[in-house]
């Protein structure tokens, strides 16, 4: 029995799943500043938490954008490819992704039969991102965790700009003029919403609609993206593993 690691090293936490047929483990760490090094951390960390010789293994397959300096990998695949086969084997009849990583986000539309037919992608803009919500919540004095699970009943208040840079100094002043701010935290979740909404927009998309990525653990961002969406957005436990799990599948069926 083939036995796989995918490894997805993102911009901001690198992930790992161990797959045989089924998921054996996954884990996760934080991207430092070699992604190759932080690759091969997470594969010693895993492979060691599941009782593995990296001698057993059939194959590593690596995705994500630190895939390339990561010289273990046997075999290297694009996030588009590796996000589409890990949300169809956590939610086998989905035919459209989101997917909002720390850096970037992206849409992928599939046929039936699962194959990748369209995908959309911002990675030029930090607006909507990880690394956009960090800086809200932030701004806003939150926790993360608190943030991401903001109670949605209760006023907007509209967020004029999705730049980064803009978008703190409007939180700041907003805040300074006595606003509320899981009013503004609301407001954030609406804008992030619109703009999947706008950027799906270009696809020929269709439900079932499955969320992968570190922000999937948002329940609050999952049902404002069905409301602005007017679709159910499903969500796994493990929707941040997706892209490793996809990458470990990937190498799994072709024997790595």
């Amino acid at each position: 029995m083939p036995l796989v690691l995918g490894v997805d090293i993102g911009s901001v936490g690198a992930k790992a799943a161990l797959f045989d047929g089924q998921i054996l483990g996954t884990d996760l760490i934080p991207t430092g500043w070699s992604p190759g090094e932080s690759g091969r951390q997470l594969t010693q960390r895993l492979l060691t938490s599941c009782g593995v010789e990296t001698g057993q293994l059939t194959g590593i397959v690596a995705t994500g954008y630190g895939r390339k300096t990561f010289l273990d990998a046997t075999r290297k695949v694009t996030e588009i490819t590796c996000h589409a086969r890990g949300a169809r084997f956590l939610s086998p009849d989905v035919r459209t992704v989101i997917d909002i990583g720390g850096q970037d986000s992206k849409v992928i539309a599939m046929d039936a039969s699962g194959v990748v037919s369209d995908f959309a992608m911002n990675d030029r803009c930090a607006a909507g991102t990880g690394r956009f919500i960090q800086m809200a919540a932030a701004a806003l004095g939150f926790q993360m965790d608190e943030f991401l699970n903001i109670p949605l009943q209760g006023e907007e208040l509209p967020i004029s700009s999705m730049c980064a840079v803009f978008a703190e100094t409007e939180l700041v002043n907003h805040l300074a003029q006595g606003a509320n701010r899981e009013s503004l935290a609301r407001g954030i979740f609406r804008s992030i919403s619109t703009r999947v909404a706008g950027m799906l927009g270009r696809l020929g998309w269709q439900p079932p609609i499955f969320f992968s990525g570190g922000l999937a653990r948002s329940e609050a961002l999952r049902v404002m993206l069905s409301q602005v969406l007017q679709c159910d957005v499903a969500v796994d436990s493990r929707s941040q593993f997706a892209g490793a799990i996809g990458a470990a599948l990937i190498g799994w069926e072709g024997k790595a």
